[in-house]
């Protein structure tokens, strides 16, 4: 059975892929100390308060810390006796090549995401992905990563906003009943939540106008359903996408070996 780890600055995901589907999923945060044994200790007790009797033979790796793989690649021989595939490696052929500037190498999870929305949705498709940053991966008509925009993510904007100003205190995220606040917290809950739907709705609106052809957009990463709520976003929010994109890569890999 398949396990697909998608490591990202902030949480690593780990989900088990029948061939089918995805049978269990698992997030924790991401810290590039942990060894193998720990993962594995982590691992094999959540499989077993889920009761999940399951052999792990094959193994697809996407990380945006290149630290941590060290430790997946030692996890993956030491307990699960296979060689992972890694995503932006040389010997990890893709389904479709990116077409960037020469030398740049696009983060494994822009192209797991590519690989993901073309599986599930054809091309033309703009990907914004909300994690420690936002990003929006564009995806041609052939499945192509072609580029994109990095900005700050939601989080991370509202840490350096607490960190910045002494006098603002540390919140969390969430849809303001009203734009106009009455307190500091709803003021920066409206700045903030606000402030991100504008950002989105205008690079789209860029991204949409430079492209100049009809594009879906999917949203994808721990806020998309929150920001869904505002306004008419995203034609689909999944929350699967990037894992789900590691299995289509590993799928290629195999068949074209």
């Amino acid at each position: 059975m398949l396990l697909a780890i998608d490591c990202g600055n902030t949480n690593t995901v780990f989900s088990v892929w029948d061939g089918t589907r995805f049978v269990a999923t698992w997030r924790t945060s991401t810290e590039w100390q942990r060894t193998a044994d720990q993962y594995f200790v982590w691992l094999s007790t959540l499989m077993k308060a889920e009761h999940l009797d399951v052999t792990i033979n094959e193994v697809i790796i996407s990380s945006t810390v290149p630290r941590v793989v060290f430790n997946l690649r030692v996890l993956c021989d030491r307990y699960f006796g296979c060689r992972p595939i890694v995503v932006g490696k040389p010997e990890c052929a893709l389904p479709v090549p990116p077409r960037v500037e020469e030398g740049v190498r696009p983060g494994p999870d822009r192209l797991a995401n590519a690989a993901g929305a073309f599986d599930r949705h054809g091309g033309d498709v703009v990907v914004v992905d909300f994690g420690t940053a936002t990003n929006f991966d564009v995806v041609a008509e052939d499945g192509a990563y072609v580029g994109g925009v990095i900005s700050p993510g939601v989080n991370l904007s509202l840490e350096a906003l607490h960190q910045g100003a002494a006098a603002l205190p540390h919140v969390d995220i969430t849809m303001p009943a009203k734009v106009i606040g009455t307190n500091t917290v709803e003021c920066i809950q409206s700045g903030v939540f606000w402030g991100y739907v504008g950002l989105i709705e205008g690079i789209l609106r860029r991204i949409k106008a430079e492209y100049g052809r009809p594009m879906t957009v999917i949203g994808t990463g721990g806020l998309a359903p929150l920001f869904a709520q505002a306004e008419a976003l995203f034609d689909f929010v999944e929350d699967d996408l990037t894992v789900h994109g590691l299995t289509v890569i590993y799928t290629f890999n195999k068949e074209t070996a």
